[in-house]
């Protein structure tokens, strides 16, 4: 991928760019940012403008910023890879003899036992580029086949991380390690990798990625650069693939708890018992993410653009029910309840009781 095909964020574009032109490649980075982020497909433009060998060249009249000057969103980009060189093909398939990906796995039909992310590389390609790398966490799940099982980055991961990075590059100058959700590394395996995070081989290039930089341990944190990267434009507020599913559900459960609707509300407790840890955390990753919605409306009087139709409807509605009264109450009740979800919680108790709890805060008296 060619830094051209990434819509937006030409800022963040150029200083990837100088930090190849100018020799001052970090050897350990850190790409963290919103699930809507373009954090991977910039990662694997970042790594195939690294090792391509026909780098277009800047332009002809000198319009390169440096670090102190600001570069505005319109900016030409100062290079870009080829897109052509033998490197910037197989970058392109993905299949690249020293690009490495670590993901999280778990054991599968396919792969019952000692999962390792070498053995579903080839699911994981087809996954990126079937869905032009805009990838989820639970879309990778449902690709691989992870049912109600929470995939991680296992220690078996960690040591193939060593060795293949103990072997010599094949034909480039970087060999690149991408660890996508990196906060997703068993935390009894995460040291095993630090010695090689902070003194890895020359020419090598890890890029960690993550959504959640907060659950990656401080050992690892400390050895890599921070690249924050904002949410991609054209995902600008808008509620669209797997957060479409979750909107009915989502929006018809907070009419039963503000309704103090018991049978539903325990239907709906059955229901979504019955969809796996992954998606139930989805599910509260998206109901926290429509709240700050609400917030927002509540604070600015508008919307973020980009949501449209039913869910417009229901959000400007919604958002006279969330006030500064029980806002914080909400908010810290969701996030309670994806800890727990994460820590094996029993889902049917956990939803049940978040119900109860949510409905005497939208209708207080509402419940005994």
């Amino acid at each position: 991928m060619k830094f051209s095909e990434i819509p937006g964020n030409e800022v963040i574009k150029t200083k990837l760019i100088h930090t190849v032109l100018d020799q001052r490649v970090s050897h350990a980075q850190l790409f963290f940012g919103p699930e809507e982020s373009d954090k991977l497909a910039l990662a694997i433009a970042y790594a195939q403008f690294i090792n391509c060998t026909g780098r277009l060249a800047p332009p002809a009249e000198e319009s390169l910023f440096g670090e102190a000057d600001p570069v505005p969103e319109t900016a030409v980009l100062p290079s870009d890879s080829c897109g052509t060189c033998p490197s910037c093909v197989k970058y392109q398939k993905l299949a690249h003899p020293d690009l490495h990906f670590v993901y999280p796995v778990s054991t599968t039909q396919k792969v019952s036992r000692k999962p390792l992310s070498k053995y579903f590389i080839d699911d994981w390609r087809a996954y990126l580029l079937e869905n032009n790398y805009a990838c989820t966490l639970q879309g990778w799940y449902d690709a691989i086949g992870i049912e109600n099982k929470q995939g991680i980055i296992n220690a078996e991961d960690c040591t193939e991380i060593i060795t293949t990075l103990s072997y010599k590059s094949y034909e480039s100058d970087y060999k690149v390690m991408i660890i996508w959700m990196a906060e997703r590394i068993f935390y009894a395996a995460a040291p095993k990798i630090l010695k090689i995070l902070e003194e890895p081989p020359e020419k090598t290039l890890f890029i960690l990625i993550t959504e959640s930089p907060d659950q990656i341990i401080n050992t690892i944190l400390s050895r890599t650069l921070l690249v924050k990267i904002p949410a991609s434009p054209n995902n600008s507020g808008a509620l669209s693939g797997e957060d479409a599913l979750y909107f009915p559900l989502f929006r018809q459960w907070m009419r039963d708890c503000y309704a103090a609707k018991v049978p539903p509300l325990i239907s709906f407790t059955n229901d979504i018992s019955r969809s796996g840890r992954e998606k139930q955390k989805s599910f509260l990753a998206y109901a926290l993410r429509t709240l700050g919605l609400c917030s927002t409306r509540n604070l600015t009087g508008t919307t973020p653009p980009g949501i449209t139709g039913e869910e417009l409807e229901f959000i400007s509605k919604f958002s006279a029910f969330t006030h500064p009264g029980n806002l914080v109450q909400l908010l810290a009740l969701l996030n309670e309840a994806f800890t727990h979800i994460e820590r094996n919680a029993h889902a049917g108790i956990l939803f049940m009781d978040l119900s109860l709890k949510i409905s005497r805060q939208l209708k207080p008296g509402a419940l005994p």
